[in-house]
C-alpha cells in the first residue's frame, strides 16, 4: 500500500502501530492503539480494529501466534521511515497529526554531549572510525560499524605523474606505508609535461607525511586565498587530486565492528541468530553491504529496512548508515546495523551527527 493509496485514517493508525511496537516490543491490540489517540481522532476501538484488518491485508500488520494484537511489518517500517524522515508534510485533511511524528527528532543536549564526550583524544581518522563503532553499538543496542575508505590511515611519501595521451595521465602514488598504487586518470583538459612534473613536485614538496584524505580538501583551500601567481599551478594540482589522483588502489578496506553482543541479547530465535552471526562475522560480507548501500558521493543518512538481499536470515535487521567525508575527500561509512524495532528517529540523526563530526575532530592542518 503506498502514500497515496492510505487513507489519513489509515496512516494515523499505522504510524501509532509502530510507535506502540517500538516503545513496547509487544503486539499492539486496538485497546492500545485507542488509549494512545485518547480520543482526540474520534477513533473507537471498533474502527481502529477495522482499520487494523484492512493494513494486516496490505501486508502492512500480521499477527503472530494468536495473540489479539499485531506487529508491524518490515513494509510498515519502511512507510513509517519514509514518513518520519520527510521534512515537512501538510496535515491530513481534516485530520489532527500532533500525536504522529513529523520528522527525525533533533539529538537531545545529553545525547549530543554523551557523543562529544566518547570522542575525547581522537586524533586520527582510524581512532575516529574505531571510536565511532563502539559509540553507535553503545547507543543503538545494535551493532556499530564503522568502514575506511581506501585511503583512510595512509600518509603520502612520493607521487609521480606521466602522460600516457590525449587528456589520460597516469598517476603514482606511494605510501609511508610502502604501498604503491597507480591510476589512470582522464582529465578534462590537456596539460602538458611541464604541468604534470610541477605539479607533483608541488605535492611531494607541500604534502610529504600528510594523510592522503586530507589533501585535496588542503589544496581547495589554498586555491582560494593564494595570489594569482600560483592560481594555474594550483588548479592544475587541484584538478588531478579530483580526477582520483589520490584515490588509491584496491586495497582492503578497514572495517570497524562493536555490539555483536547487543545482537545476541535482540529477539532473535536461536537459528535465526546463528545465520546472523555467520553472514556478519565475514567482515567482507559487512563492505559490500556498506558499500552497495550507503553511498560515499551522497551527504545523508540512508536507512534500509530489511537486509534480506544480503542474507535471508537478516531480514528484520535494519541499517542507518552515512558517508563520512573530510572536504572533498571521503573517510569512509559509518552504520548502524540493529532488529526492525530501533528508535529510529534517535538513531537517524546520532548517525548523521557523528558523521559531520568528523570536521571537528579530525581538522585540516594549516599550510
Amino acid at each position: 500500500m503506498t502514500d497515496a493509496r492510505m487513507s489519513p485514517r489509515e496512516r494515523l493508525v499505522l504510524m501509532a502501530i509502530v510507535e506502540l511496537y517500538i516503545a513496547t516490543g509487544e503486539p499492539v491490540a486496538s485497546q492500545a492503539v485507542a488509549h494512545f489517540f485518547a480520543n482526540r481522532e474520534g477513533l473507537s476501538s471498533a474502527t481502529i480494529r477495522n482499520v487494523m484488518a484492512s493494513l494486516g491485508e496490505a501486508g502492512l500488520l500480521e499477527q503472530p501466534h494468536t495473540s489479539a494484537g499485531r506487529v508491524p511489518t518490515a513494509a510498515a517500517f519502511r512507510y513509517y521511515v519514509g514518513q518520519i524522515t520527510q521534512l515537512s508534510r501538510p496535515s491530513a485533511a481534516g485530520q489532527a497529526t500532533n500525536s504522529i511524528p513529523q520528522g527525525p527528532l533533533p539529538l537531545s543536549d545529553a545525547r549530543r554531549g554523551q557523543i562529544e564526550q566518547s570522542y575525547m583524544g581522537v586524533a586520527s581518522s582510524h581512532e575516529y572510525l574505531e571510536r565511532t563503532s563502539h559509540v553507535l553499538a553503545l547507543i543503538s543496542s545494535g551493532l556499530g560499524v564503522a568502514l575506511a575508505s581506501s585511503t583512510a590511515g595512509q600518509v603520502l611519501e612520493h607521487i609521480h605523474f606521466s602522460r600516457l595521451s590525449t587528456g589520460k595521465v597516469l598517476a603514482v602514488l606511494v605510501t609511508q606505508g610502502g604501498a604503491v598504487q597507480d591510476r589512470v586518470l582522464t582529465l578534462d583538459r590537456e596539460m602538458t609535461h611541464l604541468e604534470l612534473e610541477t605539479s607533483a613536485h608541488y605535492l611531494n614538496e607541500n604534502f610529504r607525511g600528510w594523510p592522503i584524505e586530507r589533501i585535496l580538501a588542503e589544496v581547495e583551500r589554498r586555491v582560494e586565498v593564494e595570489r594569482e601567481a600560483y592560481r594555474q599551478l594550483l588548479a592544475s594540482v587541484e584538478e588531478l587530486c579530483r580526477k582520483g589522483a589520490l584515490a588509491g588502489g584496491e586495497a582492503t578496506s578497514s572495517i570497524f565492528v562493536d555490539g555483536i553482543a547487543n545482537l545476541i541479547n535482540a529477539e532473535l530465535d536461536r537459528e535465526r541468530l546463528r545465520q546472523v552471526l555467520l553472514a556478519l562475522e565475514a567482515k567482507q560480507r559487512l563492505v559490500e553491504l556498506l558499500n552497495a548501500y550507503v553511498d560515499g558521493s551522497r551527504q545523508g543518512v540512508r536507512v534500509v529496512v530489511g537486509l534480506d538481499e544480503a542474507s535471508p536470515a537478516m531480514q528484520d535487521l535494519v541499517l542507518i548508515g552515512a558517508p563520512v567525508r573530510l572536504g572533498s575527500g571521503s573517510l569512509g561509512t559509518v552504520a548502524v546495523i540493529a532488529p526492525t524495532r530501533i528508535q529510529y528517529q534517535e538513531m537517524i540523526q546520532a548517525v548523521s551527527y557523528i558523521a559531520h563530526l568528523s570536521e571537528r575532530i579530525l581538522e585540516v592542518p594549516a599550510g
